[in-house]
């Protein structure tokens, strides 16, 4: 075992003993520590809560869901009805107690969580072999997949689907198509990945794939009988509108978006501590940073576009997806889908290297306190009864989204440079016809 195996079994051995750290909490305190969600009553509530609008003509209008309409379509699938209902009649507020009733949605959750963690191993397996077990154990025990679990989040649904569509697990042109146009309906910003087919010039596949993502809108569309497009853009519209009122918000943040809000506003009285030049320079320095780190994955994209056959194309996908990671607030768990496609790479040069290890430290499900902020009574699914809950002030909100930038600045730099390397190797004439290898990164190949 080389010493770059060695670290990765050690980082994985990390992971598990947060895990095991997260179940002593619950079994003492009844809740999940920092970073997981600050409400210990909202467990599944990502699952159960728009179940209740998936059998409510209300989506849109009403609830204001920016969801499209397949998730509602799969949710009213993957549940029994009755448990949504008092008197025979749909409950606005009955999505949290469902879930002591609809043990089918509890079972899917999962289920899905298990096929997750399961596609995980077969796809490391295939290309990195050697660390295939503590990749798996980074993404599928690691914190952005256990936070979709404790939430019941529809990224379950959408991870299964990028990996089929991207990864090396499904080899049906069709069937990747088709799974691709599941998580662009599933969630919307997925969109980036089929964007990266362009860069490597997959025109075939990336037109089959945006085909998909119609037909099975559609289709999704056809059977919920709303959720228009002007209805979701209008939605997300007003979501993008909504204003962070405490730290509380930054939680479990995966860009610095919400963070600089609080700083121009008045309900984070940082001026007081730090000073207001300090407060004036971090609200002009961490957009700097994201406009930067945006600028230098277009700078890869663009270098791709230039030398496709000297990126693979799981990099590219990736690529087009951290853009949408790092320009919106899509969720903690969506950086699952990030840890999965950089653990495709293989462990070499500095710029691989270091996206690996920051993916193996943003699956760590612990945090830093760095301040107590108050201890409250909340309400606990765990114990089912009310339990003292502990706020903190965590170190993970503050750097988290500067460590997935830097995974952004290793893989494009690391793009840019394969790319300058064919260059001064080949010249800058291309070949009349466009052929690509099989990409592969056996040991001895890169």
């Amino acid at each position: 075992m080389n010493p770059g195996e060695r670290a990765e079994w050690t980082m994985a051995a990390l992971i598990l003993g947060g895990l095991a750290y997260c179940v002593w909490h619950v079994t003492i305190w009844g809740y999940l520590p920092a970073p997981f969600f600050y409400e210990p009553s909202d467990v599944f509530a990502d699952w159960f809560n728009p179940a209740i609008w998936a059998r409510n003509p209300g989506t849109y209008d009403a609830w204001l869901s920016i969801y499209p309409p397949l998730s509602f379509v799969l949710l009213k699938l993957f549940g029994i009805d009755s448990c949504y209902a008092i008197r025979g009649e749909w409950d606005a507020g009955s999505g949290l107690a469902a879930r002591d009733c609809d043990w089918v949605g509890l079972a899917c959750i999962f289920g899905l969580y298990l096929l997750n963690v399961w596609l995980c191993w077969k796809s490391f397996a295939k290309m990195e072999p050697r660390t295939a077990l503590p990749r798996t154990i980074c993404v599928g025990l690691g914190m952005p997949m256990l936070c979709g679990l404790e939430r019941g989040n529809l990224i379950l649904l959408a991870f299964p689907a990028m990996v089929l569509a991207f990864g090396p697990v499904l080899r049906n042109v069709r069937l990747k198509a088709l799974a691709a146009g599941f998580a662009v309906n599933l969630k919307v910003y997925l969109i980036g990945s089929i964007f990266g087919l362009l860069l490597v010039r997959r025109w075939a596949r990336a037109e089959a794939a945006l085909l998909a993502a119609v037909v099975v809108y559609l289709v999704s569309y056809a059977m919920l009988g709303r959720g228009s497009p002007v209805e979701i853009v209008e939605n997300v519209r007003s979501f993008g509108k909504l204003q962070p009122a405490n730290i509380l918000d930054v939680w479990y943040s995966t860009t610095y978006q919400t963070f600089v809000a609080l700083l121009e506003g008045d309900n984070f009285p940082l001026v007081g501590i730090l000073g207001s030049r300090v407060v004036e320079g971090l609200a002009m320095l961490l957009p700097a940073l994201q406009q930067f780190t945006q600028l230098l994955i277009v700078l890869a994209a663009a270098a791709t576009w230039l030398r496709p056959e000297a990126v693979p194309p799981f990099r590219a996908v990736n690529l087009g997806m951290t853009m949408a990671l790092i320009s919106s607030e899509p969720g903690a768990y969506a950086q699952v889908l990030l840890l999965y496609f950089v653990m495709l790479e293989a462990r070499r040069g500095v710029g691989r290297s270091w996206a690996i290890f920051m993916c193996y430290l943003l699956a760590v499900p612990l945090d830093i306190p760095l301040d107590r902020m108050a201890e409250v009574p909340r309400d606990s699914y765990f114990t089912g009864s009310t339990v003292m809950v502990t706020y903190q002030v965590v170190l993970g909100s503050f750097v988290r989204p500067l460590m997935i930038m830097t995974v952004a600045w290793g893989l494009s730099g690391e793009t840019i440079r394969a790319v300058l390397a064919d260059i001064r190797a080949g010249g800058w004439a291309q070949p009349r016809r466009f052929v690509r290898l099989p990409y592969r990164h056996r040991a001895g190949r890169s």
